[in-house]
C-alpha cells in the first residue's frame, strides 16, 4: 500500500494544486488550510465542511501528517525539551521556553548539521537529512503547549539556510493569514550566514534575523565555526549593510562568551569595528558545556562588563537568560542519545 502524503506543511498554493488534481472546488483549499492551521485537526474526518465524498477522496492519497513528540525532558525552570521522530530512526528536538507572558519555541530544520561548530552538540552528529515543511511545522502543531506560543526561533538542530526551500514554506505558513497568521516579528531565523541563502531569506521573508558571530576575528571564528572558511563574517556584515533593519525587522548577532577565549575587552573593541554603521543588537549567551569540548562559559561579571562596554559605545547589547541547563536545553543531546540507543538495539 502506497504511503499517504501529509497535508500539514503544505502552503495554500500547494493545497490548491491538491484540490485541483482531485477535482475538488478551488475554495476547498482554504477550508483545508483552516482545519490544519487554525483548528489544528489530526484527521481528515474532522474536516466536516468538506463533503463526505471529498473527504474520502482526500483520504485515498493524503493524511493530516501530525505526530506528537515521543519523549520530553523538563527543567526545574519550566523549560521543556521535546523529541520528535522524523522518518525511520531519525530524531530532532524542539525546546519550549516559557517566561512570564512570553513563550518561545526553538524549532529544528535539519537532522544533524553540516556546519560542525566546535561548541555545538548537533554538529557532532554530522548531517543526516533536511526536514520537510511538514516536519518543521509539526514541531509547532503537535506541541502540547502550542496555544501558549508567542514566539518561534529557528535556532534548533541544523542550519536553516541550508534547507531554505522547506524553511521558507514553513515561515510562510507561520506568517500568512491562511496559516497561523503570526506577525513576522514573532519569528526569528538564526544562521551562521550562508551568503546566497542569506540574501534570499532577507528578500523573501520579513522575519527577524540572528547571525551566529561568536568571534569578530576571522581566524578565531574559523576555529570555532568552520563555515567561516566559505562564508566570512566580514562578507556577511558587508552584505547586511545593503539592507534596512531600522524599521520593524530586527537584526541581531549571537555571541556565545567562552572563558578566556573571546570575553576580554579587545574583543568588544573588535566587535565595535566590525559592526560600525550596522543597525543591530548583540545577544551575549552563556555557554552550556557539552561533553568532549574543552570550552567553558565566561562568568557573569565578565559578561556584564562586556555588555556595558558595548552599550556605552552605542551598540545595544543584552545578556540572554540561561534556561534549561539541567536538561542540556541546547539542542543535540537528547536526539544523539536516542540515535545511539537505536544503534545498540540493532547490533
Amino acid at each position: 500500500m502506497a504511503q499517504k502524503l501529509p497535508l500539514l506543511g503544505l502552503t495554500l498554493s500547494e493545497l490548491q494544486s491538491v484540490v485541483k488534481n482531485l477535482g475538488m472546488p478551488r475554495f476547498s483549499a482554504k477550508q483545508i488550510a483552516s482545519w490544519l492551521y487554525d483548528k489544528k485537526v489530526f484527521s481528515i474526518d474532522e474536516m466536516t465542511n468538506l463533503s463526505l465524498k471529498h473527504r474520502e477522496l482526500l483520504k485515498e492519497q493524503y493524511e493530516v501528517g501530525a505526530e506528537g513528540p515521543i519523549d520530553a525532558m523538563r527543567s526545574v525552570d519550566g523549560t521543556v525539551k521535546y523529541l520528535f521522530r522524523v522518518g525511520e530512526n531519525h530524531f530532532v528536538e524542539s525546546v519550549y521556553i516559557p517566561d512570564d507572558d512570553r513563550a518561545t519555541l526553538c524549532v529544528s530544520s535539519q537532522v544533524g548539521c553540516k556546519m560542525n561548530c566546535k561548541f555545538c552538540m548537533t554538529g557532532k552528529q554530522g548531517f543526516t537529512a533536511n526536514l520537510t515543511a511538514n516536519q518543521i511545522i509539526n514541531q509547532i502543531n503537535s506541541l502540547p503547549e502550542r496555544d501558549n506560543l508567542t514566539n518561534v526561533v529557528m535556532m534548533g538542530m541544523g542550519e536553516p539556510l541550508d534547507n531554505l526551500n522547506e524553511v521558507l514554506k514553513a515561515l510562510e505558513i507561520m506568517t500568512s493569514d491562511y496559516g497561523y497568521g503570526w506577525s513576522p516579528k514573532r519569528v526569528t531565523l538564526s544562521t551562521v550566514g550562508l551568503r546566497k541563502g542569506l540574501q534570499r531569506f532577507i528578500e523573501e521573508s520579513d522575519c527577524h534575523l540572528a547571525v551566529s558571530l561568536h568571534s569578530p576575528l576571522p581566524l578565531q571564528r574559523r576555529d570555532l565555526m568552520p563555515a567561516e572558511k566559505a562564508f566570512s563574517i566580514t562578507e556577511i556584515v558587508d552584505l547586511l549593510r545593503n539592507y534596512d533593519f531600522s524599521k520593524q525587522r530586527r537584526l541581531s548577532f549571537e555571541y556565545i562568551m567562552f572563558k578566556g577565549v573571546n570575553d576580554s575587552l579587545p574583543y568588544a573593541k573588535e566587535l565595535l569595528k566590525l559592526l560600525r554603521g550596522v543597525d543591530c543588537r548583540i545577544n551575549l549567551i552563556r555557554f552550556h558545556a557539552i561533553p568532549g569540548v574543552d570550552l567553558q562559559g565566561a562568568d557573569m561579571d565578565t559578561m556584564v562588563a562586556f555588555r556595558d562596554y558595548l552599550t556605552s559605545h552605542g551598540l545595544f547589547t543584552t545578556i540572554r537568560a540561561s534556561r534549561g541547563e539541567d536538561i542540556f536545553a541546547a539542542c543535540g543531546m537528547l536526539s544523539t542519545a536516542k540515535q545511539e540507543e537505536n544503534k545498540q538495539e540493532l547490533i
